[in-house]
């Protein structure tokens, strides 16, 4: 099965927040080819959540997991954990008071 490069991925999905007016830009560019992504939802409020992509080993499909939540540089210290491992990694930044993401819609997984 044929799979999007990140780089498609990530430019798919920032049209779509763009297109449902919810702020976002890239933090970390990484491999446009096969690197990761992990979205950072801010609430402008102190809070911030984590997401990364993984998969349900029970169904197989494609998720989007929780990586962190609570206090923003809590979360922001995890992503740089992340990256430390992973410095092919994507990091994506949503703000957005409601919490939005748009994961959760189809296309996204």
């Amino acid at each position: 099965m044929a799979q999007l490069t990140a780089r498609f991925w990530v430019d798919a999905y920032l049209a779509r927040l763009r297109f449902a007016d919810i702020p976002a830009f890239v933090v970390a560019h990484g491999d446009d080819t096969a690197g990761s992504v992990l979205i950072k939802l801010n609430t402008l409020d102190g809070q911030a959540r984590a997401f990364t992509r993984g998969f349900d080993l029970m169904s197989g499909e494609r998720v989007w997991n929780e990586l962190a939540s609570g206090i923003e540089s809590d979360v922001d210290a995890s992503i740089t954990k992340q990256r430390g491992f992973d410095p092919d990694l994507w990091v994506i930044e949503v703000e957005d008071r409601a919490g939005r993401h748009l994961l959760d819609q189809d296309g996204l997984t």
